[in-house]
């Protein structure tokens, strides 16, 4: 896999005020996917990105490789938890069918992913980072990755992080950051949705990880991602990304 480093220089900051639909610039209604291995995890990873993203009219999926049931945790508890935190964030959920802690990635299961990718022809999608502890995540960026890879890298492949050290290692430098200050509220409140997770110790570790980022881009919180190489577009450029200063 051929990850986004040195070749993509100058971290890039969507900030508030760069979000607007002023001065000519594009405002184009964009379709944007993001996977996770369970629900909970696009919310957590970049939950104020697909706030900020909604409220400027973008079409966002969250799309969950299974429904997070778990022991006693019912698929119905989890798929309802999600149905709360989509709502709250202002976008749609699909699952890939897969069971939890079962992921399964082979040529049936890729070609499957890629039809479902295909079917919703995003502008753009965001997936964990590969190098993860949990092998949920490591599969559906594996299958995402695949789809992107046999769909023509027609769309802009990016990768998120969440809960470094517990969940995501060696994330490399970002090649853009989101700045999500003024809907840290509305992130927070999609991840307690997920009520039978923990969110109080979960959200505070995340948490700790967008403040950082927002030291890194000069905000009081933000998110980063890393732009996969050979993606035929930057969608998050195209939507007022400036240079962080």
């Amino acid at each position: 896999m051929l990850m986004a480093t040195g070749a993509l220089t100058g971290a890039k900051a969507l900030s508030a005020a760069s979000l607007n639909t002023s001065s000519g610039r594009d405002t184009a209604s964009r379709k944007l996917i993001v996977t996770g291995g369970h629900p909970g995890d696009p919310e957590y990873g970049c939950g104020g990105t697909i706030a900020r993203l909604t409220s400027l009219g973008h079409k966002v999926t969250l799309l969950y490789l299974n429904n997070g049931a778990w022991q006693q945790i019912s698929a119905a508890t989890r798929i309802s938890e999600a149905k709360k935190a989509c709502a709250i964030l202002g976008a749609d959920s699909r699952y890939a069918g897969q069971v939890n802690g079962n992921a399964i990635v082979d040529n049936a299961h890729y070609e499957e992913f890629k039809k479902l990718i295909e079917a919703e022809n995003p502008d753009a999608v965001f997936t964990h980072w590969p190098i993860d502890n949990h092998a949920d995540h490591r599969a559906i960026a594996n299958l995402t990755y695949e789809a992107w890879k046999q769909l023509n890298q027609r769309f802009s492949l990016y990768y998120y992080e969440v809960s470094d050290g517990d969940d995501t290692n060696q994330f490399p430098a970002p090649t853009h950051y989101v700045d999500i200050t003024t809907v840290e509220d509305k992130k927070q409140a999609a991840c307690y949705a997920h009520a039978s997770q923990d969110p109080k110790y979960f959200f505070a570790l995340q948490d700790t990880v967008a403040q950082f980022r927002g030291l890194q881009c000069r905000s009081k919180r933000a998110e980063a991602f890393l732009l996969q190489l050979g993606s035929a577009t930057d969608v998050l450029r195209s939507l007022q990304i400036v240079l962080s200063g």
